[in-house]
Formats: C-alpha cells, sequence, structure tokens
C-alpha cells in the first residue's frame, strides 16, 4: 500500500507542476491531477499560481465516511513540499477534507507604506 501511495502521489505531483494553474481560476480541475485508492479513497492535488503566490493544495474524499487523519496525513507528507499544510474548514457531515499550503514571493509586490 505503501509503495503505490509513493507512486500515485509522484503522478499527481508530476501532473501538477507541469500544469499548474493559474489564478483567478475556473475551479476545474483536471483529471491528471486525481487518483482513486484501491479503497475508495480520492486524492486530488493541485498547484496554483499567481503574481505574489504559490497555493499547493489537497483534497481528499470518501463516499462513507471522512478521511482519516492517517490517510491524509500520508498523502501530504509525500505531496506537499516546501511548506506547512493547513487544513482549511469544512462543512458539518462533510466526507471531504481539503489542505493547503501558500508559499508567498515578497519580490513582485509594492513596498509597504
Amino acid at each position: 500500500m505503501g509503495d503505490e501511495i509513493a507512486t500515485q502521489a509522484a503522478s499527481l505531483r508530476t501532473a501538477a507542476e507541469e500544469r499548474p494553474m493559474k489564478l483567478p481560476i475556473n475551479r476545474r480541475v483536471d483529471e491528471r491531477h486525481h487518483a482513486v485508492t484501491e479503497d475508495g479513497l480520492s486524492v486530488w492535488y493541485t498547484i496554483q499560481l499567481s503574481p505574489h503566490s504559490r497555493i499547493q493544495e489537497a483534497i481528499f474524499e470518501r463516499r462513507d465516511r471522512m478521511p482519516s487523519d492517517e490517510e491524509c496525513n500520508r498523502w501530504l507528507a509525500l505531496l506537499i513540499v516546501g511548506a506547512d499544510a493547513t487544513e482549511a474548514p469544512g462543512m458539518p457531515g462533510s466526507t471531504t477534507r481539503r489542505f493547503e499550503a501558500f508559499e508567498r514571493s515578497p519580490e513582485p509586490e509594492a513596498p509597504l507604506a
């Protein structure tokens, strides 16, 4: 199972690096950024770019229950690199969890007055 996750995570990272989404965007995600494990966990991984930041986003979803911390953390360790992922608030009763990591580049920003 660990090798399968590593292989799928590498594939998702490659697809996201090759085709990052430019912000602002229509939130349609290319299917190359989506994987489904044998036990039914859906995983989406995207990289979104704006003039001032890079956002890595991982979404985990199950049909029958909320994905566990353990299964999300295994994937996050392989997908989100160079930044700390923060879980976004979700709807009560949701079977989806979303994690984001923001990387800001202050160089193109205007100086603070």
